[in-house]
Order: structure tokens, then C-alpha cells, then sequence
């Protein structure tokens, strides 16, 4: 049996901004900018750190009879609890032409049922000094409440009822079609950074609907309707397609019947499949360009992005050995991009490398460079890809691979150190093929990579065919324009 493992970029995504994931912050919600310890304000631990293992109490987990699954991460050391169910469906799971339905969706979850009319559930999460959120990805839609512990089961049922109870009427679905309108015109539309972005992802992925963008494409928005929302409720939002997880302090024994008593009479939905089936990418067989000029453009940005596999996907040893491989490349000022393009050559003002590893299908392994003024792409790139040429010939030195591993497995013990961060990473990684145990040993899994396997992963999958390079650039002309090769 292959064992699989969440991805650093999830785990240092959660600890960084443990909330930060969501597409939209509702009113009750601040994002908490606040920067958490890192390796380097404890450097009298990192000895002591490669040899810690996980060592939180194992969650406790069960599913009910219409197939709702349900984990619970007890926390005693304040009295909050922290709610977050999860979907299994997110916009790579739209339907053709539908693009940003999931998104879309995940506006229209808070419109109200007949129990509760609209905005009740927001006003008494507010009342009771709470916080919630919400999160559309690729892979998952979630709901997340923050509340003192004696205000669980009023969230339970909250969140119970509108499962299958929302009511959705045209008014309230088109005029919540104009938020998420004016959503994207304010986040990707004049945003080219996030339009680059887009443009990148959707070179890279030609058959895989990981190419389409999380907020969908705005001619296939504007088209969404009450009838679009209807069928993909009905069709999505059920038990057997849920995950709800409870972190905090509880106790398990009393969370079964609180669950049962909630979620236990909702039908299970018999057509959802027991396992998503996505069209796949074919075998690269080109390396791409996309190259996004405006004159909106600030500072140039080099970017490039290889398919590759996922936690879900991988060979065994294969995802860590990426993580690591991202850490060494680019993960912050002692790492090879930097030391090469930022302090040796002087051609960038900054670097960077990362792996998102906790994706279900085949994800992506990432680049990025901001050129200093004068300097031209073409220097970029080859300073880079003489970085990657090195990597696979030669295995990383070994106090570089030790420095970045004690890295990694210092973000997964800080993260066990909040209850919504532990939400979020078992949330994510049970909502993409990982179980409990893979996500608990994941420190274990960093720790067992070695020199070779990183070398490996350079050679076999940084292969230019695989990619999609990147140039974003400023335009003097007031119309911007894309182009691809």
C-alpha cells in the first residue's frame, strides 16, 4: 500500500494565515495577519526538532449511516470549538460551461432556509462573538464556524439545516450573481497578477478542468442561474458527500449523538459517485509561453509551472521528495534560487519555489523570479535552469537538505498548535484522497527523504516539456493583450 502525504504548501499555508485559505471573508471575519514563530526564532531547537515525530492524540473519526464522515480533534486549552464540514466539490468539479458554479454556490449557502431566514445564521454567529468563513477550491467547497464551546450544537443545527433546506429564489440568486460579478472584476479582472495566473494554468492544464479558474470564466458566470444552483445542490450537497470535523474542546464521546441528532435523518445522495473520475492530461509533449503585458504592471514577474503529481497521485516517497525539492530550490534566503539570482548574480530582487502537493488529481510545481531593473527574462531563465541542471545531477549538499527538512517538520508541529489550523489541514487533505494516518505522518515522511530521491525528482519531472513559462510585462498601450506559444 502506497502511502500518501499532505502537502507542505498546505501545511505552511495553515500556518502562516491559518484562515487565510478563503476565496471571500464574510463580515463577521478579519484575516489575522499576524506571523507566527519560525525555525529561526528558535534556532537552539532545530536539532531537537528532526527527531520529534507527531505526537498530538490521534483524532478520533466515524461515519454515520447515510455516509456523512466525521472527525474530531479534541483541543482543552481554551473553551472554543471550531466547526468546518466540508464538500468533496469544487470548481474543477463544474460541468462544462458552468465554469465558477462551486464558487458561486458557496454565496448562495448563506441566503437562508425555511427555519432560518436570511442572515440569521451569520447574526448569531456575530452574537455570540464568533467567527466564520467560507472556502471555495479546486477540490472542495467548506464552512467554517469559531464559536465558545457551549455554542456547538446551535452551530450543528445551523449548519445541519441548510445541507439540503437552503431556499433559492431568483431574486436572491441574481442579485448574489452581481456580488460574485463584481467579485471578479475587483480580484482577477484588474488584477494581473491573478489574470497571469490564470493564463499559466490554463496552458498548463489542456484537458484537465484544473485549468479553469476558481471564480469561473465571466462570459459562463454571467450566464449562471437559479436553475444551474438548483441542480447543483441537489446534486453535491448531501451527507454522503460531507466531511465535518470538530476541533477543539470536546469530548468525542458527546460529539456521536450531537452529530446523529443533526445530520443523521438527511438522506444520503445515492448518485454521487464513491470516487470523483476527472478527464486526465495527456503526456506533455511541449514546453509552453504565455506572455501577459498591461500597463497596469508594476514590476515585472518571471513564472513557470510544471505538472506534476499529486500526494493522491505519487509513487510512494515521490510528494515529499517534491516538498523538499521545493524547500531546497526556493524556500526563502538560504535557499539555491536565491543564493544564486539574488546574492551571487544579482539579476532578482526575489525568488521563489513551491509545491502544492495536497491537490486530488495531478498539481503543480512552481517557480517565480522578479527581475531587478535592466535585467532581461532571458538572464532569469538561464540562471534558473542551470539551478534545476544542477539539482538533477547532483544530489543537494547534505546540511542543506537537513537545514530544509527540520524546516518542513517544524511547520507541521507549529501547526498543531491551533485548533483551526489542524481543521484545515485534515480538512484538506481527507477532501483530496489522504486518510488520517497519511496526514499524521507526514513529519515522518519528510524526515525518511533523501539526497537522491530530491535528485530524482529534479530529473524526472522539472522537464521543460512539462511546463509553461511565464512573462509577465508592462504595457504602454492602454489595451492589454495576451498571447500564448
Amino acid at each position: 500500500m502506497t502511502t500518501k502525504v499532505l502537502g507542505a504548501a498546505t501545511v505552511a499555508m495553515a500556518l502562516t494565515t491559518p484562515t487565510a485559505l478563503a476565496v471571500e471573508y464574510k463580515v463577521e471575519y478579519k484575516k489575522d495577519n499576524s506571523s507566527n514563530p519560525s525555525l529561526w526564532d528558535v534556532p537552539e531547537k532545530r536539532n531537537v526538532l528532526t527527531q520529534i515525530t507527531v505526537t498530538s492524540e490521534r483524532p478520533a473519526s466515524f461515519t454515520l449511516a447515510n455516509g456523512l464522515q466525521v472527525v474530531v480533534i479534541p483541543d482543552h486549552r481554551t473553551p472554543i470549538v471550531t466547526q468546518m464540514i466540508w464538500y468533496k466539490v469544487g470548481s474543477a468539479d463544474d460541468a462544462p460551461g458552468k465554469s465558477g458554479l462551486a464558487h458561486f454556490f458557496e454565496h448562495l449557502m448563506f441566503k437562508g432556509t425555511a427555519k432560518h431566514p436570511p442572515g440569521e445564521f451569520s447574526r448569531t454567529v456575530l452574537r455570540v462573538g464568533g467567527k466564520q468563513n467560507a472556502i471555495t477550491s479546486m477540490d472542495y467547497t467548506s464552512y467554517f464556524q469559531r464559536v465558545p464551546r457551549e455554542q456547538l450544537a446551535r452551530m450543528m443545527e445551523l449548519e445541519a439545516d441548510r445541507m439540503t433546506g437552503l431556499i433559492l429564489k431568483d431574486e436572491n440568486v441574481l442579485s448574489e450573481r452581481d456580488v460574485v460579478l463584481e467579485e471578479f472584476n475587483k480580484s482577477v479582472a484588474n488584477n494581473p497578477d491573478r489574470r497571469f495566473t490564470e493564463q499559466i494554468r490554463a496552458a498548463l492544464y489542456l484537458n484537465h478542468p484544473y485549468g479553469r479558474p476558481n471564480l469561473g470564466w465571466r462570459q459562463e458566470l454571467e450566464k449562471l442561474d437559479r436553475e444551474d444552483a438548483l441542480a447543483f445542490y441537489k446534486r453535491f450537497y448531501a451527507p454522503n458527500n460531507a466531511i465535518l470535523i470538530i476541533a477543539g474542546d470536546v469530548d468525542p464521546k458527546e460529539i456521536r449523538p450531537m452529530v446523529e441528532k443533526n445530520f443523521g435523518d438527511i438522506p444520503a445522495q445515492p448518485a454521487i459517485p464513491a470516487k470523483r473520475v476527472r478527464p486526465q492530461e495527456p503526456t506533455p509533449a511541449a514546453p509552453r509561453t504565455v506572455t501577459l503585458s498591461d500597463p497596469r504592471v508594476e514590476q515585472p514577474t518571471w513564472r513557470r509551472s510544471y505538472l506534476v503529481p499529486s500526494s493522491s497521485t505519487a509513487a510512494a516517497g515521490e510528494s515529499p521528495a517534491l516538498d523538499v525539492l521545493a524547500q531546497v530550490m526556493g524556500g526563502g534566503t538560504n535557499s539555491y534560487l536565491y543564493r544564486v539570482l539574488v546574492i551571487d548574480k544579482q539579476l532578482a530582487i526575489s525568488t521563489g519555489a513551491s509545491y502544492h502537493g495536497t491537490s486530488l488529481d495531478p498539481s503543480q510545481f512552481m517557480i517565480s523570479a522578479t527581475p531587478k531593473p535592466g535585467v532581461h527574462f532571458v538572464e532569469i531563465e538561464d540562471a534558473i535552469d542551470k539551478v534545476i541542471a544542477d539539482l538533477a545531477q547532483n544530489p543537494a549538499r547534505a546540511e542543506d537538505l537537513e537545514r530544509v527538512k527540520t524546516q518542513l517538520i517544524a511547520q507541521a508541529i507549529y501547526a498543531q498548535d491551533d485548533q483551526v489550523m489542524l481543521a484545515v489541514l485534515y480538512g484538506r487533505g481527507l477532501t483530496t484522497g489522504l486518510s488520517v494516518d497519511d496526514i499524521r505522518s507526514w513529519p515522518d515522511s519528510i524526515r525518511a527523504v533523501t539526497a537522491e530521491q530530491v535528485r530524482k525528482a529534479a530529473q524526472g519531472w522539472l522537464d521543460k516539456k512539462r511546463s509553461v513559462t511565464g512573462y509577465l510585462i508592462k504595457e504602454s498601450a492602454p489595451k492589454c493583450e495576451e498571447k500564448r506559444s
